[in-house]
C-alpha cells in the first residue's frame, strides 16, 4: 500500500505568516540602522566615482584644478561671475569664434565657446609681449595640427595670474607662457572629459572676429 504523501503547504504558510510577523518585531533603531548603512555606502560609491572622474581628467597635469559641475544655460545680457577667469556656468547664446584676440573679451560669450570643447586662454594685459608671441605660437601651431580652431586667446583685465588657462569645469593657473605644462592642458582638454556639447564648433555661427 503505497504511503500517502504529507501535505506540507499548511506548514508553508505558517512559516511565511511567522517571518513576516518577525518583520513587524524589527525595532525601529533596527530599521534606522539599515537605512543609515545604505546611506553610507551610496556616499562612499559616489565619492569613490568622483575621485575616480577626477584622476581620469587630471591626467597627471600638475596644478590642474577641477571644480564642480557650475551648470549651465543661456541668459541674454552682462551677467556676473565670481571669478576672475569662470569655469563654466549660465552664458549668453552666442558663442565667440574661436582664434587669437588682442582685445578683451566677452565673458558670456567665450563661456559658452567652452561648453563647445574650446579651451579659453588668459593673460595679464602687461604681460611681456615675447611671452604673448610664445602663447600665440602656441595657438597657431594647435590649430594647424587640429585642423580647426578650438582654443580662445586674449587678454583680460583683473586677472589675478599672468597667464589662466581654462576649459570647461578645469583651470591651470601659470607664471610664464613656456611652461611646458600650457601644451599638455591645450592637448588634454580640447573637447575634454567635462565638455557639455561634444561635437559642436567654436568657428562660425558665433560673435567675434579673431585675428587672420
Amino acid at each position: 500500500m503505497a504511503k500517502k504523501q504529507r501535505n506540507t503547504r499548511p506548514t508553508f504558510k505558517r512559516n511565511v505568516a511567522q517571518s513576516t510577523q518577525n518583520l513587524g518585531k524589527i525595532p525601529i533603531w533596527g530599521w534606522f540602522a539599515g537605512i543609515a548603512v545604505l546611506a553610507v555606502l551610496l556616499v562612499a560609491g559616489l565619492f569613490y566615482l568622483g575621485l575616480q572622474g577626477a584622476a581620469i581628467a587630471n591626467s597627471g597635469i600638475e596644478g590642474v584644478e577641477i571644480f564642480a559641475d557650475p551648470g549651465q544655460g543661456h541668459q541674454s545680457g552682462d551677467l556676473t561671475y565670481t571669478q576672475d577667469a569662470p569655469v563654466g556656468g549660465v552664458h549668453n547664446p552666442e558663442w565667440l569664434h574661436c582664434g587669437i584676440y588682442n582685445e578683451p573679451v566677452r565673458l558670456e560669450n567665450v563661456i559658452h565657446s567652452m561648453e563647445h570643447g574650446a579651451v579659453w586662454i588668459a593673460y595679464q594685459p602687461d604681460l611681456p609681449g615675447g611671452q604673448v608671441e610664445t602663447l600665440r605660437n602656441l595657438v597657431r601651431a594647435e590649430q594647424s595640427r587640429q585642423g580647426e580652431r578650438l582654443i580662445v586667446l586674449a587678454p583680460k583685465l583683473d586677472l589675478e595670474d599672468p597667464i589662466v588657462a581654462t576649459a570647461w569645469r578645469v583651470q591651470l593657473r601659470l607664471n610664464d607662457a613656456s611652461d611646458e605644462r600650457l601644451l599638455q592642458f591645450v592637448q588634454r582638454y580640447q573637447r575634454g572629459p567635462f565638455t557639455p556639447e561634444l561635437g559642436a564648433n567654436c568657428t562660425f555661427g558665433g560673435v567675434g572676429e579673431p585675428l587672420s
